[in-house]
């Protein structure tokens, strides 16, 4: 309904004409989005969707969602000839994110940007990406279209404590998580009644149960089982990995612990910083490396906490804030957002 009761109007004559006017200008505005509504929904819905789609068909391409990422020495120029490369093929940048260290002579670079895979098939990007990685003699660029490429297959090792493993199993079935777990692996036995053996069972995901010992610590038979992984989670997995396993496997491996370190080490942590009085809590992501919990960072998030909060609620303030940490650590390096910079840091976009 149009309110025209604000208008000085002279008779009711011109009050008819006046809403005649309007009518006839929605009437057009419904025209034109009739015929192109169905297309504006369907475009947003392929650019943030990774849904499949048919190839054999221009006529039904949809714009497809593409990440670019860009290491080389620092250069005049490659911001530009990154954009020009997307631009001329018919592609349209999202987002980008640009970091080059002062005075060290490095570019990073982040990009999402929508194109047609129709119009701009994914061999041919590949091609046109790898020209200029070589005109700035690049150590890393790397494409991913989620539509097109594999998710990342990652195996879940986890010990007795079941939040973590729990939250990383959720997000995989809920999409927040773009991967596929290909097992899980564990020391601690689960029986076929816990949580985790059912949804696993559910869900036909291999769990394998590897008892250890201070002797042995079962990596060949986890090397076994990750071969074909592309990364491993350690969803509060409790035994440190060797030196001789992290150069068999030779791929990242994504670590979540609590910051209550290194005050309050050993058995119950938790119970230590609840009776010292900690106000604030937290958790750290990093990669593994063969320092102990010394590899680059890659997510980390604080919470306080007060007086208020029993050793129950401080519990799971802290389990709450492990797994949020994990989750968003798994994403960001499915998503190409975290870079390896210097020996021991990250670039995290």
């Amino acid at each position: 309904m149009w309110y025209v009761n604000t208008i000085a109007l002279p008779n009711h004559i011109q009050l008819n004409r006046l809403i005649l006017r309007q009518t006839n200008k929605m009437n057009n505005i419904r025209r034109l989005c009739s015929g192109f509504s169905s297309k504006v929904v369907r475009f947003s819905y392929r650019n943030y969707s990774h849904n499949s789609f048919n190839d054999n068909s221009a006529s039904s391409s949809f714009l497809t969602h593409g990440i670019h990422v860009f290491q080389c020495p620092d250069s005049i120029g490659i911001v530009a000839k990154l954009s020009d490369c997307i631009a001329s093929n018919g592609g349209n940048i999202i987002a980008a994110d640009v970091f080059v260290p002062q005075n060290k002579g490095l570019f990073y670079s982040r990009t999402d940007f929508v194109f047609d895979h129709v119009k701009w098939p994914r061999l041919r990007m590949e091609e046109d990406f790898l020209k200029i990685s070589k005109t700035y003699n690049a150590v890393r660029s790397i494409l991913k279209v989620p539509a097109l490429d594999p998710k990342y297959k990652i195996a879940v090792l986890a010990s007795n404590q079941d939040h973590c493993l729990i939250d990383s199993l959720h997000g995989w079935q809920d999409g927040r998580l773009p991967v596929d777990i290909t097992c899980v692996i564990s020391n601690h036995d689960r029986g076929p009644e816990s949580e985790v053996i059912r949804f696993l069972q559910r869900h036909n995901i291999p769990y394998h149960y590897l008892k250890t010992t201070k002797e042995n610590k079962r990596e060949d038979d986890i090397l076994k089982l990750v071969q074909d992984t592309d990364f491993l989670v350690l969803a509060r997995y409790t035994k440190i990995i060797s030196s001789t396993f992290l150069r068999s496997y030779g791929k990242d491996i994504i670590n979540i612990h609590h910051c209550l370190l290194p005050s309050f080490r050993g058995a119950n942590p938790f119970k230590q910083a609840f009776d010292a009085g900690v106000k604030i809590i937290g958790a750290t992501s990093h990669f593994v490396t063969e320092g102990r919990d010394a590899g680059p960072i890659i997510e980390q998030m604080v919470e306080r906490v007060s007086h208020k909060d029993d050793l129950q609620r401080f519990v799971q303030k802290s389990e709450n804030i492990e797994k949020q940490c994990l989750s968003m650590a798994i994403r960001s390096y499915c998503e190409l957002r975290v870079l390896p910079y210097k020996e021991k840091n990250t670039v995290v976009f």
